[in-house]
């Protein structure tokens, strides 16, 4: 195990990317999926999951800074982004969303990637790397969770949702669709708030009050239960199969703790982990120091 506690400081990177980001739409299963490319696809590739209740913009920056050396793929999942909003037959669920980026990546043609994972994009990506782990060239975790003790207290509404869905426990999950939560999200622990740009908080929010979207969270936020029942499952793909794994993660989380980052070492211990003075999203104001991390751990362990 590797462990760095990390500073704000932003080292500089090297040349800029050859690639611009395209963007594009595929139809799987009858659902319209969007994703952002960019790098040439000749580099090792590198798939973007992205959390709630953010989409594939949360990881354009990364893109810009990473495109020159990797093959960069960011989807959106149905319900999010520039994705369809399919409804009511769709199920939204854990292993639905997995599902379906599964089926783009296989559509593009992609059987060997590495897998950057935050927040929601934990429990879809590990799903795909528990079931095919041959594809999985490294992970980066990225304040997303497999450990019911990285977990923190803000998840109790939604821990009660779990255990009774009605009227009531919905009604006490809806502030975390606020525009206030969001800002939340975005600003709680961040070493310098005045640098978190407001258009991504724009964008999240702007996916949140979209009609039927409430219905959409709401699923989601039911169905994470499965991920807790799943844990088991990931620890034992983390732990059998050892893949190289990166750990920046938001020391200052008001969700994910850093003890839910540390746990991961009891799986992986080769494990290298860098503790940023960031919050949940941590790409926000730390993507240079993310990206020059990204560089050096996938250059070694992919040489």
């Amino acid at each position: 195990m590797t462990l760095h506690a990390t500073s704000g400081a932003r080292p500089p990177l090297g040349a800029h990317p050859t690639s611009p980001t395209t963007f594009h739409t595929v139809q799987l299963g009858g659902v319209n999926v969007f994703y952002r490319e960019a790098g040439s696809p000749q580099h090792p590739t590198v798939v973007l999951l992205h959390g709630f209740p953010s989409a594939s913009h949360q990881y354009q920056g990364l893109m810009d800074r990473l495109a020159d050396r990797y093959h960069l793929i960011a989807p959106d999942y149905p319900g999010f982004g520039h994705s369809h909003h399919p409804e009511p037959a769709f199920a939204y669920t854990f292993d639905h969303l997995a599902a379906v980026v599964e089926s783009l990546l296989v559509r593009l043609g992609l059987d060997r990637y590495s897998l950057y994972l935050q927040d929601y994009g934990g429990p879809v990506g590990l799903r795909l790397a528990a079931e095919h782990p041959e594809r999985v060239q490294a992970l980066i975790l990225q304040n997303t969770n497999a450990y019911e003790e990285g977990l923190s207290p803000a998840f109790d509404p939604v821990r009660t949702l779990w255990h009774r869905r009605d009227a009531e426990t919905e009604a006490a999950v809806l502030p975390f669709f606020a525009l206030d939560t969001t800002v939340f999200q975005h600003t709680q622990g961040a070493a310098d708030p005045a640098r978190i740009n407001p258009d991504v908080i724009d964008l999240d929010q702007a996916n949140l009050d979209r009609p039927g979207a409430h219905a959409i969270q709401l699923d989601l936020l039911y169905d994470y239960r499965t991920n807790l029942d799943a844990y088991p499952a990931f620890q034992a793909y983390l732990r059998e199969h050892r893949p190289p794994t990166l750990i920046p993660w938001g020391k200052n989380d008001p969700f994910f703790t850093e003890a839910g980052a540390r746990a991961f070492l009891r799986d992986v211990p080769d494990a290298e982990l860098h503790l940023l003075d960031a919050g949940h999203f941590a790409l926000d104001d730390h993507a240079d120091e993310i990206a020059s991390l990204i560089r050096t751990f996938l250059s070694h362990h992919l040489a």
